[in-house]
């Protein structure tokens, strides 16, 4: 049996930026503790990153809180579509902390982001070995660049992967809607 998939609509929102980031939550200093909870909240947030900054710059922060401080200011670059800074700080994370599942999904986020889909997805490709803590966003985020490739099956089973590990959320669900299954049997 072969199984067809067709998106009805192949116009997805990109930017899978702004929800779908990957946050690293941690409890440590005051100022990178204000930075991790603006970085967890959806939306925009330019007013954060200063708090981020004095965090990285001020506070005795070593090892993965360190890292996780950059990845929370890149989450908050990366939804204000700095995509620069965001990467930026994604790989300072990642030289600090070459394990942490999450710099490396958000920095395909923000590959994804600029139309640089196939180094997005093998980005998240890495970042999904390391076993990150929002996987579901990862699997959202490579189904739209692999739906941009002309990858409609990655794309579909990625959807369904995010819609299963996240079965609240409604962003998965709502892009599997789009999708038509067709079964045919050879010959």
């Amino acid at each position: 049996m072969f199984v067809r998939l067709v998106a009805v609509s192949a116009a997805a929102v990109l930017f899978a930026t702004a929800a779908d980031a990957q946050v690293s939550v941690f409890t440590g200093s005051s100022q990178a503790t204000a930075c991790s909870r603006a970085a967890k909240h959806p939306g925009p947030n330019i007013e954060a990153i200063p708090t981020c900054t004095v965090a990285i710059e001020h506070e005795a922060l070593f090892g993965r809180e360190l890292a996780g401080t950059f990845v929370n200011r890149g989450v908050l670059y990366l939804r204000n579509g700095d995509f620069d800074r965001a990467r930026a700080d994604f790989d300072t994370a990642l030289s600090i902390d070459p394990r942490m599942g999450e710099a490396l999904i958000n920095r395909g986020a923000a590959e994804i982001a600029e139309r640089r889909f196939a180094a997005g997805v093998a980005d998240i490709d890495r970042g999904l070995t390391l076993n990150p803590e929002e996987p579901e966003k990862a699997y959202y985020n490579r189904a739209l660049a692999k739906e941009r490739l002309d990858d409609l099956k990655g794309a579909y089973f990625d959807y369904m992967k995010a819609a299963e590990l996240a079965p609240t959320w409604l962003a998965p669900r709502n892009e599997l809607r789009r999708f038509n299954v067709e079964s045919r049997r050879p010959g």
